[in-house]
């Protein structure tokens, strides 16, 4: 989920094999972003600055007052008498009681962690027992000629649902297939990369970046309506077409522009003996795996379809019998656990990688102990979005923001142009989904409510910009895999050539992604996901 910076770049990072590409203004312009980045300090430290940073400002404007005009409705939960929102000051004594009463609830109770993790423990018996590696080899290495390309890119979106397994397993073996074929292994390295990275938040199923996105933003609409719930399953309906999307456009990207541009491939630049490369390809008994848990999967859907469809099905809202608002929805994470987990452990079974109940166990345990990072965090994140809320600085500058974007006419649905542009440049120097977001949602998503828009919504465009510029910032987590995977079969490979091969596809999908959003929900009108709304009225 890119939670941390990789560290193991090679010395040689400015370094490239192509000095006419490096010298591009755009590159050099990714140079310095890369530098200013490394200048940052580590997601934890930051959060932990910021936090000291809320209570300093919170102390200095609640000295000075600072207020500014409630545009809740009178009457409105936590609307105050006066009408005016007023920075709380925690650089006092009530402020430090405050922060050391809650510092624990503070951690636990934030949304996204809970969810997350319950939702790995199901992915983690999946990605245990073989059964998603097996169903990714068997998805791209079974795909015709003609349609590898479009394969890989699609494999490389669906690949999300299962953390770094497009990154560890499906890029290398994109290039593999490449070569094997004849082709640039560079190209089939990139078209995986775009699908795994570009269409980071795309896809077919619900995923683990959707409890943890969606937490976050309940937490900031919370901060303009206190009761705005936001389900992990609001953005499914774009980002379920989305998949098809950025399939066919980074399929375009690699046959028109990629492939071409790098020309055929000279064996002799690898760094590595190519003869020797083979891909293992998806055995008698892992087919039976699959199809046993494909059978799973079925006799699952059709369970939880008798729950659901029918109209008096027990996880319906009880009260309004409608689908919206109901357990189903509110507890789609424990879905995505089972729907994981039981397929699994049938593949698992059937293989012979889930023979006893201690291997489904150490499963879980694996997948746990690799969210350390994440856990950690998170705990300074939660802290920074409770001071943030508790002080009223977000709300304050979300409703000067939201009077700003007024008073320039900018409250028109061109607005969000600017804000996937500004979420896209961010994340070239803050490459975690999770980080970025905890930083931005309290701001932007009160701002844009105020304007009149939903948290779905902004959600949405969020994950555009999140993901676009994933594949160009040296700050994405496994962006040093990517470039230890290429340089195998170029020599003296840097930074620079990377960057210039990954770019076109940023372009096409900022461009491609950002109309379909426009025509997606201002001009068809559909929402981003189940029950989701496109506007806010308070």
């Amino acid at each position: 989920m890119g939670l941390n910076k990789d560290e193991s770049l090679p010395q040689d990072l400015n370094s490239s094999g192509s000095p006419e590409k490096q010298s591009g203004a755009f590159v050099r312009f990714l140079n310095i972003v890369e530098r200013l980045g490394n200048l940052l300090p580590h997601p934890i430290t930051l959060f932990a600055i910021f936090c000291m940073a809320v209570i300093v400002i919170s102390g200095i404007a609640g000295y000075f007052e600072l207020t500014v005009t409630d545009p809740r409705p009178v009457g409105a939960s936590g609307r105050s008498e006066d009408g005016l929102i007023h920075v709380v000051s925690l650089m006092n004594a009530e402020g430090l009681r405050m922060i050391v009463s809650n510092l624990v609830t503070n951690f636990t109770g934030f949304t996204p962690l809970g969810t997350v993790l319950v939702a790995l423990l199901g992915v983690g018996i999946a990605e245990r027992s073989g059964m998603l590696s097996a169903a990714m080899r068997l998805l791209v290495m079974g795909a015709s000629k003609r349609l590898v390309t479009l394969t890989l890119v699609f494999a490389g979106i669906v690949s999300n649902t299962a953390s770094e397994l497009g990154y560890v397993v499906l890029i290398p073996m994109a290039a593999l297939i490449f070569h094997s074929l004849g082709r640039h292994p560079l190209a089939g390295l990139a078209a995986a990369f775009a699908g795994v990275s570009g269409g980071y938040s795309a896809n077919l199923l619900l995923g683990t970046v959707d409890p943890l996105l969606s937490g976050i933003t309940e937490a900031a609409a919370q901060m303009i309506d206190p009761d705005y719930i936001v389900g992990p399953e609001v953005n499914w309906y774009f980002m379920f077409v989305s998949t098809f999307l950025i399939t066919g456009l980074g399929a375009l990207v690699t046959e028109k522009i990629v492939e071409p541009k790098l020309g055929k491939y000279d064996p002799s630049e690898a760094n590595i003996d190519l003869s020797n490369q083979s891909m293992d390809s998806v055995t008698t008994l892992e087919k039976k795996g699959l199809k046993a848990a494909g059978i799973a999967t079925l006799i699952l859907s059709v369970l939880v379809a008798l729950t659901v469809v029918p109209e008096s099905g027990p996880l319906r809202d009880p009260e309004t019998g409608l689908v919206a608002g109901s357990p189903f929805l509110k507890g789609i994470v424990a879905f995505i656990f089972i729907c994981f987990a039981i397929p699994g452990l049938v593949y698992g079974k059937v293989v012979g990688t889930m023979k006893r109940d201690k291997d489904v166990i150490d499963a879980m345990s694996n997948s746990m102990s690799s969210m350390g990072m994440y856990i950690v965090l998170v705990f300074f994140a939660s802290q920074f979005v409770a001071f943030f809320k508790w002080t009223n600085l977000g709300a304050v500058l979300a409703v000067s923001g939201a009077d700003a974007l007024n008073a320039i006419g900018l409250t028109g649905p061109l607005v969000f142009v600017l804000f996937i542009m500004m979420c896209g440049f961010i994340n070239l120097m803050l490459g975690s989904a999770s980080a970025q977001w905890a930083v931005t949602a309290p701001i932007f998503v009160p701002m844009l409510m105020l304007v009149g828009y939903a948290p779905e919504t902004i959600q949405a465009a969020y994950r555009i910009g999140d993901s676009v510029t994933n594949l160009i910032t040296p700050m994405m987590s496994y962006f040093g895999l990517i470039l230890a995977v290429a340089s195998q079969y170029k020599k003296n490979l840097g930074i620079g050539t990377l960057i210039a091969t990954m770019l076109p596809y940023s372009i096409v999908f900022f461009i491609g992604w950002t109309c379909f959003f426009f025509l997606w929900v201002f001009v068809l009108g559909f929402p981003v996901g189940p029950g989701a709304a496109t506007y806010y009225t308070p």
